[in-house]
């Protein structure tokens, strides 16, 4: 049977490029890491690293089964932390990170029901921007997130979709693209869009993100904080897709209007994670309320 260990050390050598990183990174000789891959490949009956150049490369073969490794190692971590929160008893704390934007309504059951049966463990909620959600679960400092669905998350993170929230086009009444009676009655054409400022609900764009469906404006500003765009998009500075908890009440003070496009039928939707990490193992408290938010209707989210 092949050893976690020689897993460890083919995908520590794989991410690595290099069988003495891999070596000092586990804090052995090189010729262990060296023998343990070499063994490896006799066992797998195929080469996992072509040695012909300066550094191990790997080869299709190799590629091919480092997803199923990194999958082995991560189940042997989740049993062991299970098995640890089993033995060691309910965690005295949970950190929520609930990123701006993202309603917390759906949640209001699942907190009464943890409220009831966690009564000694202490729950923290954090409400933090989109860029601030995986670095607070990078370090420890929250244990589970929900937050807008990403392209990718760094290794290590755990994430399943949970739904989508709804976006809603919106203006200040008094904004030309509301001048003209178009809110509410679908409209506002794309190239009225381009003709005025969007502010957009992430900070500056990085390559590869998901911002250019989200632009429909050759003028953009860019805010994190949702509170901070109503307040913009109230003061005329522009016009914001905005998830639905955030402009509900401003809806129906009259401080801002709905637009609606003409040129697209179907609602706009932004999809929504659960997250976490492989790296700070969840207590029993913390298992029990990742598992009743991944068993919401997803239509839950819709609206916040």
């Amino acid at each position: 049977m092949i050893s976690p260990d020689t897993l460890n050390a083919f995908v520590l050598a794989a991410e690595l490029g290099s069988f003495s990183a891999a070596a000092r990174r586990l804090g052995k000789a090189q010729s262990a890491v060296s023998t343990a891959i070499a063994n490896l490949e006799i066992d797998c009956g195929v080469d996992l690293f072509d040695r012909s150049g300066r550094s191990p490369v790997l080869t299709e073969e190799g590629e091919a089964l480092l997803p199923h490794a990194r999958g082995i190692l991560l189940g042997q971590r989740e049993f062991m932390a299970k098995a640890s929160s089993m033995a060691e008893g309910i965690e005295t704390g949970l950190c929520l990170a609930i990123e701006l934007g993202i309603g917390i309504r759906p949640l209001a059951g699942i907190l009464e029901r943890f409220g009831r049966e966690f009564t000694g463990v202490t729950l923290e909620i954090l409400m933090p921007s989109p860029s601030e959600t995986q670095a607070l679960l990078k370090s420890g400092r929250a244990d589970i997130g929900l937050m807008t669905e990403q392209e990718g998350y760094p290794l290590g993170f755990q994430f399943r979709g949970v739904g989508h929230s709804r976006l809603i086009p919106v203006c200040a009444p008094g904004h030309p693209l509301a001048a003209s009676g178009a809110a509410e009655a679908g409209q506002v054409d794309y190239r009225d869009l381009r003709q005025h400022r969007q502010i957009i609900r992430h900070a500056a764009p990085v390559q590869g993100s998901q911002q250019q469906s989200e632009k429909k404006s050759a003028s953009v500003w860019h805010a994190e904080d949702p509170a901070l765009i109503v307040e913009l998009v109230c003061a005329g500075f522009g016009w914001a897709e905005l998830p639905m908890p955030v402009v509900a009440g401003h809806l129906e003070r009259g401080d801002l209007v709905k637009l609606g496009y003409r040129f697209q039928q179907s609602d706009i939707l932004e999809g929504i994670d659960v997250v976490w990490t492989e790296h700070r193992a969840l207590g029993i408290a913390g298992q029990w309320m990742r598992d009743r938010i991944l068993a919401l209707p997803q239509d839950t989210w819709l609206d916040g």
